[in-house]
C-alpha cells in the first residue's frame, strides 16, 4: 500500500467561545485528490488555514511523509511542499504576473534581483498549465477570474509543492474554465502532486476527486469514501447528521397576517450574483434564505437595502417602490438591515452604544444643528433593556461589548427607528450558544410584533428553526419557495448540492 503524503491526527483548535476544530482525522496519498465535504461552518476553512501554517493546533498531530511536522507559519507550510489556493486569491492587483508568482523571493542569495530569471519561469509556469497567453508582464488586475486563479496555482507551482490545497477553486469559473482546471489537476496528480480539493459541488467531486473525507460540527464523520461511488443521499446525511445544541422557540405563525403584505421584491437582479428572484413577507413572517456562500444570499440582502444597485426587477414595501440603489429611501421606506459583518459593517467600535443605536434616526435627536443626547440615551437605554442587552448600559463602548451583544445593539438601532422590514444576514455568526438562544427569541418576538423578517443564514437547521417559509438559493437562482414545515435539512442540502427542487 502506498504510504500516506500527509497524515492529519486528532486535530483540535478552539477560538474564544467556537470550538471550531473538534477531532479531525484523514490522509492524502501521493498523486489523488482528496475531497473535503462539509456544510458551512463545518470547519473545512480552518483546517485549510491549519494546513497553510496560518492557525496552529491546540492538539493533534500532522505527518508529512511519515514525520511529525509542526507548520508554525506559511512560509513553513511551503517549505514542507504545502500550498494553498483560497477562495477569496491572495493576488496583488497592481503588480505584474511575475511579480505575483515571486512575491517574497525576488532577490537571489546574494541579494541581487531576479526580474529576467522570474520572467522565464513565469513564462514556462503557464505554458505547463496551458495558458502561454498570459504574459510574465501582464498586470493581474487585468486578468479574469480564471486568469487569476491560474496565476495562484503557478505561484504554488513555483514552491516545488507536493501537496495542492484549493478551496472552491471553480466557484468563479465558466465551463470552459473549469474543463481546463480539471485538465491541469489531472496532470498535477499524474506528477504525483496531491490535491486536497474542498468544493460543495457533488458533480465535481465526482468527475476529479478520489476519495472524500466528510467533516461536520468541526469533526471528521467519514474519511476514505470513495469519490465516484458513494451515494449522494449517504454523503448529504453525513453532512447533514447534526448534534442538538440549540432550541428554537415556539413559532408564531399565529401572527402571521398572511392578508398584509409588507415586503415583494419582483424580478430582482444583478449581473453575476443572482437572477430574477421573486418573493413576498407578510406582516409577522419570518423568510428564511437559505444557499452556500456564494449563492447570492448576502448581496440580495444589500440590494433590497439598498446598497447595491440592481440592473433589474423592483422591492416595494407596504406597497410603495423603493427608489433602488439608495440606503437612504429603504431606511425611510422602513428597511432596517443587520450585515454579515456587523463589525466592520454594522458598529462604529469606538463609540458609545447609545450613538450606535441611534444612528439610523439622527434626525429625531436634533434641533437646530443641536443634538438632544438626554432623548438619545433615554431611546437607547429603552431598546437595550427591551433587547435584554447586559450590561444595559447606553455609554459603554460597544468594542467592550460580546459578539452576541453587539448583535443586540445592531438590532436595537432598528427597534429605535421602527422598521417594517428587518433583513438578518447571519444573526448568530460567532455569536455562543447561549448568546444564540437569546437572539432566536428576540427574533420570534420582533416578527410577533407584525415585523416582516428576511433571515440568511448559513445553518440549515437554524433557518428551518426559525423561518416560516424558505427561499432556496443556488448560484443566484431560487430553487424552491416553501413553507418550513415541508422541508427537511436533508432535503435543502440536497437541493443545493445537486442544484435541482426535486
Amino acid at each position: 500500500m502506498t504510504a500516506p503524503l500527509l497524515s492529519v491526527r486528532g486535530i483540535v483548535k478552539t477560538f474564544p467561545g467556537v470550538r471550531a476544530l473538534d477531532g479531525v482525522d484523514f490522509e492524502v496519498l501521493p498523486g489523488e485528490v482528496h475531497c473535503l465535504l462539509g456544510q458551512n461552518g463545518a470547519g473545512k476553512s480552518t483546517m485549510i488555514k491549519v494546513l497553510a501554517g496560518a492557525h496552529q493546533p491546540d492538539e493533534g498531530e500532522i505527518h508529512w511523509r511519515g514525520e511529525r511536522h509542526t507548520l508554525g507559519s506559511p512560509v513553513a507550510a511551503l517549505r514542507l511542499g504545502i500550498a494553498t489556493m483560497y477562495q477569496e486569491l491572495d493576488l496583488v492587483p497592481g503588480l505584474s504576473v511575475a511579480e505575483n508568482i515571486f512575491l517574497g523571493r525576488e532577490l537571489d542569495r546574494f541579494g541581487f534581483s531576479r526580474v529576467a530569471e522570474s520572467r522565464v519561469e513565469a513564462a514556462r509556469l503557464m505554458a505547463r498549465l496551458g495558458h502561454p497567453e498570459i504574459r510574465p508582464g501582464d498586470e493581474v488586475g487585468g486578468l479574469s477570474a480564471a486568469g487569476q486563479q491560474l496565476v495562484s496555482m503557478a505561484r504554488a507551482l513555483a514552491h516545488d509543492a507536493r501537496l495542492l490545497v484549493m478551496d472552491e477553486p471553480t466557484a468563479a469559473l465558466a465551463g470552459e474554465e473549469v474543463d481546463n482546471l480539471f485538465r491541469i489537476v489531472g496532470e498535477l496528480t499524474a506528477d504525483g502532486v496531491a490535491i486536497v480539493y474542498i468544493s460543495h459541488r457533488l458533480e465535481e467531486l465526482r468527475r476529479i476527486g478520489d476519495r472524500v473525507s466528510v467533516l461536520k460540527d468541526g469533526a471528521t464523520v467519514a474519511t476514505g469514501l470513495d469519490a465516484k461511488t458513494t451515494p449522494t443521499a449517504d454523503l448529504v446525511q453525513l453532512m447533514a447528521g447534526r448534534r442538538v445544541e440549540t432550541v428554537f422557540g415556539p413559532r408564531h405563525e399565529n401572527h402571521v397576517d398572511a392578508s398584509t403584505e409588507v415586503l415583494r421584491v419582483d424580478g430582482l437582479h444583478r449581473d453575476g450574483e443572482f437572477d430574477e428572484v421573486d418573493f413576498t413577507v407578510h406582516a409577522g413572517e419570518v423568510l428564511g434564505i437559505a444557499g452556500l456562500v456564494g449563492a447570492g444570499r448576502s448581496e440580495l440582502l444589500e440590494t433590497i437595502f439598498g446598497a447595491r444597485r440592481p440592473d433589474g426587477g423592483t422591492v416595494t414595501v407596504d406597497g410603495s417602490r423603493v427608489r433602488p440603489g439608495s440606503v437612504r429611501a429603504a431606511v425611510r421606506a422602513g428597511i432596517g438591515l443587520a450585515p454579515e459583518e456587523r463589525k466592520s459593517q454594522g458598529l462604529l467600535l469606538d463609540l458609545p452604544v447609545s450613538e450606535n443605536v441611534t444612528l439610523a434616526s439622527l434626525g429625531r435627536y436634533s434641533t437646530l444643528g443641536f443634538s438632544d443626547h438626554a432623548r438619545e440615551l433615554r431611546d437607547a437605554g429603552a431598546a437595550l433593556r427591551r433587547l435584554d442587552l447586559r450590561p444595559a448600559d447606553p455609554r459603554r463602548i460597544v468594542r467592550t461589548l460580546s459578539g452576541g451583544n453587539q448583535q443586540k445593539a445592531v438590532l436595537a438601532r432598528w427597534l429605535v427607528r421602527g422598521c417594517r422590514v428587518l433583513l438578518l444576514d447571519e444573526p448568530t455568526r460567532g455569536v455562543d450558544v447561549g448568546a444564540r438562544a437569546e437572539l432566536y427569541r428576540l427574533i420570534a418576538d420582533l416578527a410577533s410584533t407584525g415585523v416582516a423578517i428576511v433571515l440568511v443564514s448559513s445553518e440549515i437547521p437554524e433557518v428551518l428553526g426559525l423561518a416560516d417559509r424558505v427561499v432556496v438559493l443556488r448560484e443566484g437562482r431560487v430553487l424552491a419557495d416553501r413553507p418550513s414545515a415541508d422541508l427537511t435539512e436533508e432535503g435543502v442540502l440536497d437541493m443545493i448540492m445537486e442544484g435541482s427542487a426535486a
